[in-house]
């Protein structure tokens, strides 16, 4: 991120410096006490997640103080340029880690005394409880600025000061400070609670995963085998970008991390096959954003999703692998379109052919294959990463360059190091997500969110995509869903229950358990609800229904399965729009990063990202407004090909091309047809003639080309 091209201002400059870590040289003395301290704070956390007994409190505040120890290393406190400034640095760094890890034997070593005194606290219990947050808040502040602690500052005073001076809906009583600091760091609700379990087990047995995969050569692999499938096509360097992107996602789940590794490679063979610079830097930013939402890592998404929704991780990572695969596509119709546009030339890229790549590189989808089969065998994801790591050395000796002890030994480390800056996050948006559960403010802001809509679901999702957008101004990807999913969730869920409940009352289809509930509200209007009946009425009796009932209505009305797939599509809603941070101006990092590698103007670059990645706000509509999470294979299968060709319509309509340019009327004509394809109407015929009257356009469009290329032709 150091290139910035020259007409980069100087605050955007800035800006990207302050986004940058500054880490200590790997081959100080430093740095191989993290190379080396990483490697056995690895082994260990293999060990938690296989064959250890440790309470999980402990196990929890162990991740906490080795971790903060390396992260403190890692990124130093403040810069020097002096040798003197940075030794002290480094003191200050060593004192605050050591700190950390005596914050963690103090839990372990007294945690039984304080209950022993009724959870009194003494001077100690008060010294270690704010020390330990006060790293928490440290950790945080260095690795994404000063927004997080800010923001965490803020919650934990509203619990024991200011909540109590607030007049309505989040006025809050107030609980002792002492109350606060027992429950955020001796029991296992604050820093040592549910997110900080979810960080030490899946999060980072699969960035483990990933960092072996690295080590072994698998990166190299799926780059190569893009290019190879995508690269010699028209357009391909901008195909290779988002198939490379979707695969080094499905291992790393980092939206910077792809930017980084693939479009060091993709951004220049897209400029030299004649893409514009901004557009090939969009592309790549928009295609390794959607890695994050690629199964089966998703950044860690997936398995908060699964301890939030109490929903299996195998079937959040499978309900998530065609909106996906939907999203990519979208990515792939821009680069088309701007493909033909451009009259970007197939570039002949030097490359072995595909069949000797895979041959020679078959051996690096095992450990996937492994890793899938363990999930759908039923292991718990974190055996299922475990074997999987022992399966990537395995793979790896039928490879020309087996993994040694060393490599071993560097992706422990690396795994380590890639993990300290995530766990420490996670550690401290625990205290957030602590104080939603105290102060039940979560409810509040749902109820407050329902207010404002007034019940219309998709204002309600227009809401969450702003806050959203907000929110990914000073807040990581996964932090914002944490936050978002324990503020909205509830909401969105309760909405899109409650649309499907409606159909039910206007098919005649709720069942007679469910009826009762009516009874007691209406007994003339309940008595309608055995035969079809509007739109309208329903909405109306529905309103009357006491909110304390609806909870139980839509229990006895829907099944518990559906039910279940009702709210994993309000987190998936919810995850999908927190994406738009990586690509959305005034902060977009990812854009950013890929904006340094084209050298173009990062804002303009981040615009150009923003339009690519409309698969963002698209497909979250469908989640809410469809069965494409939760329905039959059929309506699945039927809603995906559908949105196929609608999206590829509308992307038509935005850019006014396909395979030639489109006028006006064209343009209106591709855009309805999108929404005919897209539009939640449940007819299958409309969306067949929308399909039919696409690829009309299409086909008039390939038609006009071949044309003006006679033409140009005839004129050379």
């Amino acid at each position: 991120m150091s290139s910035i091209d020259t007409h980069t201002d100087q605050e955007t400059a800035a800006k990207l410096k302050s986004l940058e870590l500054v880490q200590r040289p790997e081959h100080s003395l430093t740095g191989r006490f993290i190379y080396w301290a990483g490697v056995v704070f690895a082994l260990a956390h293999i060990y938690f997640n296989t064959l250890s007994t440790v309470s999980e409190l402990w196990v929890s505040a162990i991740h906490f103080g080795g971790f903060a120890m390396l992260c403190a290393l890692m990124v130093p406190a403040m810069r020097s340029n002096t040798v003197a400034g940075r030794r002290v640095a480094l003191i200050l760094d060593i004192l605050l880690g050591c700190a950390a890890i005596l914050c963690t034997l103090y839990l372990i070593g007294f945690e039984d005394a304080l209950y022993a005194r009724g959870v009194k606290f003494d001077d100690l219990d008060w010294v270690f409880s704010l020390c330990a947050i006060f790293i928490a808040l440290e950790m945080a502040r260095r690795t994404t600025g000063w927004f997080i602690p800010c923001m965490i500052l803020f919650a934990l005073t509203y619990v024991f000061w200011w909540g109590q001076y607030i007049d309505g809906i989040f006025g809050f009583p107030g609980l002792s400070l002492e109350t606060l600091l027992y429950r955020s760091y001796f029991s296992s609700e604050g820093m040592f609670g549910q997110i900080a379990r979810i960080s030490w087990t899946y999060v980072f047995m699969f960035i483990l995963f990933g960092a072996f995969l690295v080590k072994s050569g698998a990166g190299d692999f799926i780059i190569e085998l893009s290019r190879c499938a995508a690269g010699r096509m028209v357009g391909g360097p901008g195909f290779v970008a988002v198939l490379g992107s979707g695969l080094m996602g499905s291992v790393s789940g980092s939206s910077v991390a792809n930017t980084v590794s693939t479009g060091v490679i993709t951004i220049p063979l897209m400029q030299k096959a004649g893409f514009p610079a901004r557009f090939a830097a969009g592309v790549e930013a928009a295609a390794s954003t959607g890695g994050q939402l690629m199964p089966p890592v998703m950044g860690a998404g997936a398995f908060i999703m699964a301890s939030y929704t109490q929903i299996p991780y195998v079937d959040v990572i499978s309900v998530a692998a065609l909106p996906a695969l939907l999203y990519f596509l979208s990515v792939g119709f821009f680069v088309r379109v701007e493909a033909m546009r451009s009259q970007a030339q197939a570039v002949e890229l030097d490359t072995r052919p595909i069949g000797e790549v895979f041959r020679d590189g078959w051996h690096y989808l095992l450990p996937l294959v492994v890793l899938v089969s363990l999930l759908i065998y039923g292991f718990t994801p974190t055996y299922a990463a475990g074997i999987s790591i022992i399966s990537v050395v395995a793979a790896s000796w039928l490879s020309k360059h087996p993994m040694g002890l060393k490599d071993i030994f560097d992706a422990l480390a690396q795994g380590s190091k890639n993990m300290a800056t995530t766990a420490m996050l996670l550690i401290a948006v625990g205290l957030v997500v602590n104080v939603v559960a105290m102060t039940g403010i979560g409810n509040t802001f749902s109820l407050m969110v329902a207010d404002w809509a007034n019940g219309s679901l998709l204002i309600t999702i227009l809401l969450v995509a702003l806050a959203s957008l907000v929110l990914g101004m000073g807040l990581p990807v996964t932090a914002a869903y944490i936050v978002l999913a324990t503020l909205s969730a509830p909401a969105l869920y309760n909405l899109i229950a409650e649309m499907q409940l409606i159909e039910m009352m206007v098919d005649g289809t709720l069942p007679e358990v469910a009826r009762t509930i009516f009874m007691l509200v209406d007994m003339d209007k309940a008595a309608l609800l055995a035969e079809p009946m509007s739109k309208i009425d329903a909405q109306q009796l529905l309103a009357m229904v006491p909110g304390d009932f609806k909870g139980q209505l839509l229990e006895q009305a829907i099944d518990p399965a559906r039910l279940a797939m009702i709210l994993l599509a309000a987190h998936m809603i919810i995850f999908w729009l927190s994406q738009d941070s990586n690509v959305t101006p005034p902060v977009c990092l990812t854009a950013f990063a890929a904006a340094a590698i084209a050298k173009t103007p990062p804002m303009a670059t981040g615009f150009t990202a923003w339009k690519i990645a409309k698969g963002l706000y698209i497909v979250p509509l469908l989640f809410a407004y469809t069965n494409f999470i939760g329905g039959t294979t059929a309506e699945v299968m039927s809603i995906f090909f559908f949105s196929v060709f609608g999206i590829y319509a509308l992307v038509g309509f935005m850019e006014g091309y396909l395979e030639s340019p489109l006028n006006l009327l064209l343009r209106l004509v591709s855009g309805v047809a999108g929404m005919l394809m897209l539009w939640p109407h449940g007819e299958w015929m409309i969306s067949t003639v929308g399909l039919l009257v696409f690829l009309a356009l299409f086909i008039y469009s390939r038609y006009n080309r071949k044309e003006e290329d006679g033409v140009a032709v005839t004129a050379g």
